[in-house]
């Protein structure tokens, strides 16, 4: 009787144990912050996967370049373009084709610069280790070169060489052109706030990568850059209205995020204050949406100006003042409520995904805004690495940086293969990729000398005779199919802007390290 009276009384003992043991976890997880993780320092092992990935994606812009081609390496490939700006006397042979055709639109190619740029200031450490550095500052450079001719006076630029309607009436390969190409500028009666901040913001961010590589070509695209940002705020105008034309191809749908964007790009570059106070102070409260998370693209430069925006209230801006200070941190809270949208666990996770896992935003390039956010969230998680931030709140619950990590990479996983079709959308990667890429130069036979109407290169049932090497296609539909048809331009058409955010985004995995504080 006494051993089961002992026998009862260790039940009830163990029972209380248990709930109190349950309460404390209970309270633990709800009050529990984690630990920031340790830096990660100079970069650490590579990840070959992503290394190859990257040394892929580095050569689409070798296969999209226009002008006299210096160390060629795509065989398919020869000079092309070398009158462009003749008419005008301007020299607007380089830069790159923006897509499947050969237009250059200036809108989207400066935004692949700055993407570059920001991609080489965040990791050029980690391109280095994984020895694909050279190649990201060449395609960089050769924009850069371009850009810097197109703005041959304080108050014009260039901004479209080619005319898309007859530039579309054709099925040609770049060397074989004959088509007129005329040039389109912006200046005082015809404005064109956002190009010309984007331009602004492209060569304040190249000019700090060049920075310690050739210090008077960095100090030119600074003073291009303040330049064109000054025109830009001077005379306001979107180039959509000013170029009807660009409405079918690149219309702008603001020019107030472009303004901000340049901004944050020259405080960067130059420690002025009155960058910082103009996107704070002034005409954050008007221009920024802050509160409202948005999708970073081409167009929209929102999401990336927050992020970017969010390293000076990361790292910290010395001479900054209180209104300045509260300005950033609007800037941070909307960041966070970007990324909150992209992690799957979120309570304010975005439902537009694929059942394959794959954020989907648009049936048109649908690769462009996954990729994009990817790039975002791996450099902010690398922020709250370096800043041993340990967390960021999505309504009551926290993700960690390698929260955000994990989401990039299963956004470029699924690029590179891991999705139901099985299939790499990165051409040249892996053993499956798609065969008729919407591509003039990548369809056409190096001797078929074609001309204009090299239209049954179109409609060939046969793969692309030559391999776009590194071009990211469109992308999937929302139910994770895609259709290898080259006419399929929604799906098929690679674009470079795409894959600027791609080699960002693969430079942020390849390796781990910490960001650089300054990026001066």
């Amino acid at each position: 009787m006494g051993a089961s009276k002992c026998t009862g009384w260790l039940i009830v003992l163990l029972a209380v144990a248990l709930v109190v043991t349950a309460v404390v976890v209970a309270i633990t997880k709800q009050t529990h912050h984690p630990e920031a993780l340790p830096v990660p320092g100079p970069p650490g092992p590579i990840n070959q996967t992503y290394a190859e990935a990257l040394s892929v994606a580095l050569q689409f812009f070798q296969v999209q370049k226009s002008g006299k081609l210096v160390n060629n390496k795509i065989p398919w490939r020869g000079d092309s373009g070398l009158d462009d700006g003749k008419e005008e006397e301007v020299d607007l042979s380089k830069g790159m084709y923006d897509a499947g055709d050969h237009m250059k639109f200036g809108f989207p190619m400066a935004f692949t610069a700055t993407v570059l740029s920001w991609s080489i200031l965040e990791y050029g450490d980690q391109m280095k280790a994984a020895k694909q550095l050279d190649p990201a500052l060449d395609a960089l450079k050769w924009i850069a070169d371009y850009l810097i001719n197109a703005h041959p006076s304080d108050d014009v630029l260039f901004v479209q060489v080619g005319d898309p309607d007859l530039d579309h009436k054709c099925w040609d390969r770049p060397e074989e052109m004959t088509e007129k190409r005329p040039v389109i500028q912006i200046n005082k009666k015809t404005p064109g706030t956002d190009v010309a901040a984007e331009t602004a913001a492209a060569m304040a961010a190249a000019s700090m990568v060049f920075k310690t590589i050739n210090t008077t070509y960095s100090y030119s695209l600074l003073q291009h850059a303040q330049q064109l940002f000054t025109f830009a705020d001077t005379y306001r105008g979107s180039y959509s209205v000013s170029i009807p034309q660009v409405r079918k191809y690149y219309n702008s749908t603001s020019y107030l995020d472009e303004l901000l964007w340049a901004a944050s790009w020259l405080y960067h570059a130059t420690g002025d204050q009155t960058y910082l106070s103009y996107v704070t102070v002034e005409n954050g409260n008007a221009f920024a949406d802050w509160g409202r998370p948005t999708w970073f693209s081409w167009d929209d430069k929102r999401a990336g100006t927050q992020v970017l925006l969010s390293r000076v209230h990361f790292f910290g801006s010395k001479d900054s003042s209180n209104a300045e200070q509260m300005g950033l941190q609007m800037y941070r809270k909307t960041a966070e409520a970007v990324m909150c949208g992209l992690l799957p666990d979120s309570p304010t996770a975005t439902k537009n995904r694929t059942d394959g896992g794959l954020v989907w935003i648009d049936q048109w390039n649908s690769l462009q805004h996954p990729v994009a956010a990817s790039f975002l969230a791996v450099v902010y998680s690398d922020y709250m690495l370096t800043s041993r931030t340990a967390e960021v709140q999505c309504s009551g619950e926290s993700f960690t940086p390698m929260d955000l990590r994990k989401f990039a990479m299963s956004q470029a996983d699924y690029i590179l293969g891991d999705n139901p079709m099985k299939m790499s959308y990165l051409v040249g990667y892996g053993s499956s990729y798609p065969q008729q890429v919407h591509h003039r130069g990548a369809s056409i036979p190096l001797n078929a000398n074609s001309g204009c109407n090299g239209w049954q290169w179109l409609s060939s049932p046969d793969p692309n005779p030559n391999v776009a090497t590194g071009a990211l296609v469109g992308g999937p539909f929302k139910n994770d199919d895609y259709i290898d048809v080259r006419n399929n331009s929604m799906q098929a058409e690679p674009t470079t802007y795409s894959s600027a955010s791609l080699v960002g985004l693969l430079s942020g995995l390849v390796t781990t390290s910490s960001v650089a504080r300054s990026f001066t």
